[in-house]
Formats: C-alpha cells, structure tokens, sequence
C-alpha cells in the first residue's frame, strides 16, 4: 500500500505537493516518515541516483527524479516496487504535463497541493491487486527495478552519507587510475632513456678505445 507521496524541487528541496492517507490516526503516524522525506530532499543533488529505494523499518521510500522534480512514495514492504515504480512514472507524467513550466518559479511550500486529487485516483488504481498485476505485465518499458539502489534512511540520513557518494568514488578512482598509468609511462620512457644513455656511453668507449687509444 502507498502510505505518503511527496513531490519536490531538487536544487533546494522545497515540498511542492503531498499526499497522505485518509485515516486519520495512520496519518499521525506518517509524520515522522514525512519528516524524514523532507530531509532526503535537502540531500539530493543532479549527481544522486535517478530512482532509489531507502529502507525506513518497517517500511520503503521509493523515489524518482524528473526534470529536477523529486517524486517519492512511503510504501509497505510487501508492495512491488515495480507498482510503485510505475506510480511514481504516471504521476510524474502528469505533474510535469499539469504544473512543469511552473516548478522553477513557485516560492512557498506546497503551492501546487491541488495535485493531491490526482494523485488518490492513481493511488486507488495501484491499490487494485488486479491491476498491479495488469501493470506488472505490461510495463516492458521500466527498467528492471532489481537493479535499483537500496539504501537505509539511517545510513542516508543521520550518518550524512550523500547518495552521490559512489560516483563521487568511482570518479576518483578514475582521475587516480589515469594519474598512476600517466606516472607508470613516464616512469617507462625514463627508463629507456637511461638504458639508451648507457649504451650510448659504452659504443663510445669502445670507440675511444679502438680507434684512438
């Protein structure tokens, strides 16, 4: 089940619209995941990953960037991440169709809450196990969610870890690879210069040595 949706500028992290469930008193319990949500915002960046999912017991964030826009759903483990995927995918469509030129200018959070009502019709579409399981079968086109990054909300959160951190790592194993093998060259042409030099040397002794001495 889809528990909380929030959608969100990546550059600052501004909430720009969410959804919650009716019940009241699961609500109340969604605050904290809520505000868990809303520092995850500040943490993502343009480097960070484009879909993720982040365990927050006994639950899972699932996120998905689009045109600097975060979409981010709260769901119960047992829901397939490929429907929550696919959730994400269709509400991200929609929002960018509805609200995509005004993103960039909206300056108070939750300016575009009215989006709320389109996103309880889709939810109540994915609840449908039947058509979760229409979904499943028809959706080819999203890449396999397998290979999606899990991460936990404490490792994220609370340890500071960016989630750009492994390309950050990758990239400097990168530049220090190309460093050492630029080294290792020169290291090499060095090398054969010393042993040209001695070789050198010793063609003109020998000569010296015959053809003078």
């Amino acid at each position: 089940m889809v528990l909380l949706t929030m959608i969100a500028r990546i550059p600052d992290g501004l909430p720009l619209a969410a959804s919650m469930q009716d019940d009241e008193q699961v609500g109340r319990k969604l605050i904290e995941y809520q505000n868990q949500a809303k520092l995850l915002f500040k943490k993502l960046n343009f480097q960070s990953p484009k879909q993720c999912t982040i365990e927050s017991v006994p639950y899972y964030f699932h996120y998905l960037i689009e045109r600097d826009v975060c979409y981010l759903v709260l769901c119960e483990k047992n829901f397939s991440k490929r429907s929550a995927f696919s959730f994400l995918e269709d509400i991200a469509a929609e929002f960018n169709r509805l609200y995509g030129r005004q993103v960039s200018t909206v300056s108070r959070p939750y300016t575009l809450i009215e989006f709320d009502n389109y996103i309880q019709k889709a939810k109540k579409n994915y609840i449908d196990s039947r058509v979760r399981r229409n979904l499943n079968s028809l959706n080819n086109e999203l890449q396999d969610v397998q290979r999606i990054m899990v991460q936990n909300i404490d490792d994220v959160l609370q340890r500071g870890t960016v989630l750009s951190e492994l390309d950050t790592k990758a990239q400097n194993l990168s530049i220090l690879s190309k460093k050492y093998k630029k080294e290792a060259t020169n290291l090499n042409l060095k090398s054969m210069y010393i042993k040209l030099t001695v070789a050198a040397v010793f063609v003109i002794l020998l000569f010296l040595y015959f053809y003078v001495l």
